[in-house]
């Protein structure tokens, strides 16, 4: 049995360059990949990174509503939890889902600020 990948055309030479799926479907649920933005800011680089899961999420037949579970992952927890915070808001509305944040001490790409994973279900 092959994996459902889920691979949005803008991310096609990620998945081919890197070896990794933006999401895969089973079992009823969209498990993402960890996401990092880009942007000059804390709040454009977390904005472009909800921006990149709603792609991946649009690409499965789901939104943000149809989360879960996210994990996200912050280089200086303490500077950079509020900003995160408004800009998931933008995004992620009630029902909320579950959530773990995590202070981390750097991500693959060294001047990144958030890592964003999230776990949604398939709409029935």
């Amino acid at each position: 049995m092959t994996i459902d990948v889920i691979v949005p055309e803008a991310m096609r030479k990620a998945y081919d360059a890197f070896h990794y799926a933006p999401a895969v479907r089973e079992a009823g649920l969209i498990f993402c990949s960890g996401v990092i933005g880009q942007g000059e800011s804390a709040e454009d680089e977390f904005r472009n990174a909800w921006e990149k899961i709603g792609a991946v999420l649009t690409e499965a037949g789901a939104d943000f509503a149809d989360i879960v579970d996210t994990t996200i992952y912050l280089v200086d927890l303490a500077a950079n939890a509020q900003v995160m915070a408004r800009v998931k808001d933008e995004f992620v509305h009630a029902p909320y889902p579950a959530s773990t944040w995590i202070g981390v001490s750097g991500l693959i790409r060294p001047d990144a600020r958030a890592e964003i994973k999230v776990t949604a279900r398939v709409r029935p």
